[in-house]
Formats: structure tokens, C-alpha cells, sequence
């Protein structure tokens, strides 16, 4: 039963405690107040061969999947995520980071790579993938992962492969600290919009349940990895305004900036960022990122502001609309905003952050080269204002050029730290790279 206290709390927020905290107890609780949400029609009824009762009040919280039916990439999601009424892809509320360390056998055995494999292939039959690919999907009841690994997991038996760059190199060409490498040897991504769903998958991986969503779990990675960090995050439309103690954060914004992100017309396609050929062609690279964000001085400055540094100076305050969501699904950055940039600094004092970054996108046609996979602020980190971001791309150093492109040694012009863009309002706390093996390869591939 509920303690008063516990119904006191809003569901969204409870569900974030819960998520933050994880653990069998967590996910109890997390079911508990996500129970009513999940029944409707769109929910599978167990069938009389399988009872509610046949595996713990979890049983069948969410429909379940077919591995058969999935995409080769796992880093393709773009068919199975929420699209809002412009057309673009909306994240999933809830995420959570495992930074992974490798204890298993060196090199790896077959046996290893047969556990490691059943486990992902567990989550995969136990939960659809993200919506199904339904179109009209209005809410993620499914889960999406992505699993990566490090330069150092590849050291252990060999040679790194060579579309992978350690992170300390990377925060060297960024200008950042090489000492602030995550330090992990692999990493697993877990999102939906539905918290029990996430913390019942990180329970399943992780070899402390029997069963998940009705489904006999068959592997895990106990014994082949060990947890170094968990991190967890959360986006979704007036989650910021509802958490953080900003008045001037619009009620309907998805991100703590306040402005929405993943523009299609910002976005590759899933092939786009898809390695071509080696061991891991079909795959991809990721980048992951732990950021703080300075929102104190971020909303000292008024809505046109933001806008100008956000976007750009041609960008008026009234056609982004409060969060961004009037330009519809195209940012509204061009060639000419990018040409534009001296020009912007001289007349405005000011350049954004958008017509900055796309410098970074491809010379002959325009086309953006990173692929955003989940975003969101961090909800395991009470002393400031976390920001948890993954992209995919086919190579790391268009991260790399897209991330420079932000300094602002870069350009020459005469415009304050504060009016270059937003990388005066961030801070770098870490960052990981990896490879994302093909579905076929992901289990404790070598180079």
C-alpha cells in the first residue's frame, strides 16, 4: 500500500525518484504508480496460458517484442520513436546510462559472448522496440539501448579499431581537459517513456530477475561487466519548468534551456551515420556526454536573447515561438546564416549557437552529420544542473568539428564569451567514445 507521503507526490516525479534511485524496490513502487497508465487498449492482456500472477505484479506491463522482426542497426530508432505534430522525433522521458567495466576472460570466450548476447536478446522479446513503428504512437511504451565500447575494452586483446578515437584525444582537439575521460570500457543505453520499463530492463541485464515483462530472462552481463556509474536523465515537454527553479523556463519546453532540439532538417539519417566497411560496418560511433549547465546566467538574459544565441540573430524572438516549436520541423539555419556569422557579430554583437555548430555540416549539399540519440538533465545530480547527451555518428571527428565549432577562438570577431553562442553556459564534465557494433556483432566484439 501507498504511505500518504508517496501519493502525494506527483506520478511524473515520483517515477523520476524512482528512476534515479533504481533497484528491485524501485521498480516495485515504480509499476505501482504507473499501473493505470499502462492499462489501456494498446496494452497486450495476458492470455490464459500466461496469468497475470506467472511471473510478480510485472508480468506483462507492456507489449512485447519479436527479435526476428528488428532492424540490423541498433542504432536505428527513428521508425520507432513519438513524432510531434511537426513530424520530428521525440526523445523518450526517461533515460539511463550504464557505464560498464569488463571483468570477463581475455580475450573473451564463446560462452561469454552466448551470455552477453542472450541477455540483449532477452529485452528484445520481453519489450517491443520503442512504439512498435506504429505511426500514430503518441507514447514510448517500448524500450530502445544502445551498447558501446571503448578504446579500452579493445586494448585488452588487441589493436583499437580505427573508426574508434580515444576520448582523450577528442577532448584535446575540442580544447577540453583529457582528464575528463568517463573512464568506462563499455557503455549501455536504456530509454522509454516508461520508468518501470527502464528499471526492469537494468534489473534483467544485470542478472537480478527471473523473469521480465513475463519473459524467462536468459543471460546477463554479471560476471562479463560490472557497473562503474549510473547515471539517469529526464526530457519531455514541461519537465524543465516543473523541476528546476527557473520561472523563466516556458511550461511547454522539453529541455532545461528551454528551447526544443532535434530539427529534421538538423538531423542525418540513420544510414548517414552508418559505418561502411570494417568489422563494423552497419554500426555506428557514439559519443557520450556528462555536461553542467549555468542556467542562472543562461536566464539572466530575456527570451529574444536566448533566441539570438540559440539559433541566430536572423531568428526573430515571435517565429520561434516560446520553445522553439514554431519553426515547425526545420531550424531555420542556412548557408547564409553561416556566411553570415562576421557580418551577425558586427551589427547584433552576437552569434548562435545553430548557425555556429552547422559550419561542422557537409560542404557540398548542406547535410547535418550527427545524429542525436537520447538528451535530457540529469536527475542523480542534485548540486547542479545536469545535462546527459549520446549522438551517433559514422565518424568521431565530425563530433569533434561540430564541437570545436562552438569555441570561440574559432572565429575572429569581436563578441563577448557570454554572446558566442551557449558554450559560455556549458561545462564539460565528461566524456566517453565507443563503437556500436551491427545487432549481430554486439556482444563482446573484437577489432
Amino acid at each position: 500500500m501507498q504511505s500518504d507521503r508517496e501519493r502525494g507526490i506527483p506520478r511524473r516525479q515520483f517515477v523520476r525518484s524512482a528512476v534515479a534511485i533504481g533497484g528491485s524496490s524501485a521498480l516495485s513502487a515504480c509499476l505501482s504508480r504507473e499501473r493505470s497508465l499502462l492499462r489501456d487498449e494498446e496494452t497486450e492482456e495476458p492470455t490464459a496460458e500466461e496469468p497475470e500472477t506467472d511471473a510478480g505484479p510485472e508480468s506483462r506491463m507492456v507489449p512485447r517484442g519479436d527479435p526476428t522482426a528488428l532492424p540490423d542497426a541498433i542504432h536505428k530508432w527513428s521508425e520507432y520513436l513519438v513524432l510531434d505534430t511537426h513530424g520530428n522525433t521525440v526523445p523518450p522521458q526517461q533515460q539511463l546510462v550504464l557505464g560498464l567495466s569488463y571483468e570477463g576472460s581475455d580475450p573473451p570466450t564463446a560462452e561469454e559472448r552466448e551470455q552477453v548476447d542472450a541477455a540483449f536478446e532477452t529485452l528484445e522479446r520481453a519489450f517491443q522496440w520503442g512504439t512498435g513503428g506504429g505511426t500514430g504512437a503518441t507514447f514510448n511504451r517500448g524500450l530502445l539501448y544502445l551498447i558501446g565500447y571503448a578504446p579500452s575494452y579493445f586494448e585488452r586483446f588487441g589493436d583499437v579499431p580505427e573508426s574508434l578515437m580515444w576520448p582523450e584525444r577528442m577532448l584535446e582537439e575540442v580544447g577540453e581537459d583529457p582528464e575528463k575521460t568517463d573512464g568506462f570500457d563499455a557503455t549501455v543505453v536504456l530509454t522509454s517513456d516508461v520508468g518501470s520499463v527502464v528499471l526492469a530492463a537494468e534489473e534483467a541485464l544485470m542478472g537480478r530477475k527471473e523473469t521480465v515483462n513475463g519473459i524467462e530472462v536468459e543471460g546477463s552481463l554479471d560476471g562479463v561487466f560490472s557497473v562503474a556509474e549510473r547515471r539517469t536523465g529526464f526530457a519531455g515537454k514541461g519537465i524543465p519548468a516543473e523541476k528546476l527553479d527557473h520561472e523563466e523556463i516556458p511550461e511547454s519546453a522539453p529541455l532545461s534551456m528551454g528551447f526544443k532540439s532535434g530539427f529534421t532538417d538538423s538531423l542525418p539519417s540513420e544510414d548517414g551515420v552508418k559505418i561502411e566497411e570494417g568489422p563494423f560496418a552497419g554500426g555506428t560511433t557514439l559519443a557520450l556526454s556528462r555536461l553542467r549547465l549555468n542556467l542562472d546566467e543562461w536566464y539572466d538574459h530575456d527570451h529574444e536573447e536566448r533566441t539570438d544565441r540559440m539559433f541566430c540573430p536572423a531568428h526573430s524572438s515571435e517565429e520561434v515561438g516560446p520553445d522553439g516549436s514554431g519553426l515547425g520541423s526545420d531550424s531555420g539555419i542556412t548557408e547564409e546564416d553561416v556566411d553570415s556569422i562576421e557580418d551577425h557579430a558586427e551589427e547584433h554583437g552576437v552569434i548562435g549557437h545553430s548557425q555556429k555548430v552547422a559550419r561542422a555540416r557537409g560542404e557540398d549539399d548542406f547535410s547535418p552529420k550527427i545524429l542525436r540519440r537520447s538528451e535530457g538533465f540529469a536527475t542523480d545530480a542534485p548540486e547542479h544542473t545536469g545535462f546527459n547527451f549520446t549522438s551517433v555518428q559514422r565518424r568521431l571527428e565530425s563530433f569533434v568539428e561540430a564541437r570545436k565549432a562552438m569555441n570561440v577562438e574559432e572565429y575572429d570577431v569581436d563578441v563577448a564569451p557570454e554572446d558566442h553562442g551557449i558554450v559560455n553556459y556549458v561545462e564539460t564534465v565528461n566524456r566517453g567514445t565507443y563503437v556500436v557494433p551491427a545487432r549481430e556483432n554486439r556482444a563482446l566484439p573484437e577489432g
